[in-house]
């Protein structure tokens, strides 16, 4: 794995992070009233849409560069032009994360250019 995947997929990571504190606004703005309600939604929305925006972008370049199956043109046309974005959410599970974690079908990433360490993303997996 590249570079520039291992640094997409810590960004992926660290928005999430903030996404989750998104969430958490969110419920503080649907228990509450008045002011802090605005508020608090109004952060909770800025906090989450990053990750959102930047997690659908990763999934269309994923499955352009490192796509490993047998239905390339299925994803392909399901991810371009699908717009309820679910598609796209099961493309996350059942390949970025997968990906991620070098597990799966994405366990060995030696015909995608470069080698990459396998602990590299998860400190507590061995080589």
């Amino acid at each position: 794995m590249t570079n520039v995947w291992s640094k997409r997929f810590e960004l992926i990571r660290g928005f999430g992070w903030i996404a989750l504190a998104g969430l958490l606004l969110g419920v503080i703005a649907a228990l509450t009233s008045g002011d802090v309600r605005f508020w608090s939604a109004l952060l909770g929305v800025l906090f989450f849409l990053p990750a959102f925006l930047y997690t659908y972008v990763v999934v269309i370049w994923h499955w352009k560069d490192r796509y490993r199956g047998k239905h390339s043109d299925f994803w392909g046309a399901a991810i371009l032009l699908e717009t309820s974005g679910w598609l796209k959410l099961i493309y996350l599970f059942r390949h970025l994360i997968p990906d991620m974690r070098h597990s799966g079908r994405y366990a060995d990433s030696s015909h995608l250019g470069q080698q990459f360490p396998m602990n590299a993303l998860n400190p507590s997996r061995q080589e």
